[in-house]
């Protein structure tokens, strides 16, 4: 069968604490001195084995980007949000290098749309033992209108959206700066969270990491409800907005 099917612990994921329904449930994240299996920190960014492994197979690594729980990247200053980005990467390239896997998966979930289950900020990293990493993504859905270059780093409008609407795109050449790959993911998540829909305001959104060969690349996704279009069809939606997106977006930030 050629996708990847993994499975899920049900029994670890009703243990699993949540407070983005339940806002007065307590943040594990925010309770430092209780964490177990910490395996970095650079300051208050924590990196550590997750605690509940709901991935049969695979290891969980969560990414803690900071002791404040109702802050988020569009909060950080520069230099932090850099550093967040930073040890992300390295822990990822680290976990890639081991030997241990087929693939090692790094995202954000961010509000109750994404997937996420805490609101305190933080990533993931998941690493594959075994996953057929051809069918992750296509190239092409990491390329589009070009907002922004810098540094070996372009930031673009996706014009051939993994699933439709508002998807930002930032590409890493090889010996590209991961200060630039930063500042424009700040950049797309302030966008996303403050002027993506002027009608129904975002308060969710996903980052996907991906890579190939020496290239890094980074998705920002506005999340609403999934169209039924692509849950059950596999079918994208190309908006007749990019245009409109990539330059606003120019206008807002790169003026």
């Amino acid at each position: 069968m050629n996708i990847n099917l993994v499975r899920f612990n049900t029994d670890v994921g009703k243990t699993k604490p949540e407070n983005l329904v339940h806002a007065d449930a307590a943040c594990p994240f925010c309770d430092v001195e209780h964490l177990t299996n910490i395996i970095d920190t650079d300051g208050d960014i924590i990196f550590l084995k997750n605690k509940y492994n709901v991935i049969e197979g695979a290891d969980q690594f969560v990414l803690i980007e900071g002791r404040e729980c109702n802050s988020d990247m569009p909060d950080y200053t520069k230099e932090k949000m850099r550093h967040v980005i930073g040890m992300g990467i390295k822990h990822w390239k680290n976990l890639l290098a081991s030997g241990k896997y087929e693939d090692v998966l790094f995202f954000k979930n961010y509000g109750i749309m994404s997937g996420g289950t805490i609101r305190h900020p933080h990533m993931q990293l998941v690493g594959f033992p075994q996953l057929k990493s051809e069918l992750l993504f296509d190239e092409a859905e990491l390329r589009g209108i070009v907002i922004a270059e810098r540094d070996g780093v372009e930031f673009n409008v996706s014009n051939c959206p993994r699933v439709g609407f508002g998807e930002l795109n930032i590409v890493v050449e090889a010996g590209g700066s991961l200060d630039a790959l930063a500042d424009f993911i700040q950049v797309g998540v302030h966008y996303a969270m403050n002027h993506f829909n002027k009608h129904k305001s975002c308060t969710s959104y996903n980052i996907f990491f991906y890579r190939r060969a020496e290239k890094i690349f980074a998705k920002v996704m506005p999340r609403y409800a999934t169209s039924p279009y692509f849950v059950g069809y596999n079918i994208h939606f190309l908006p007749n907005n990019v245009e409109r997106l990539a330059n606003e977006i120019r206008e807002l930030y790169f003026r």
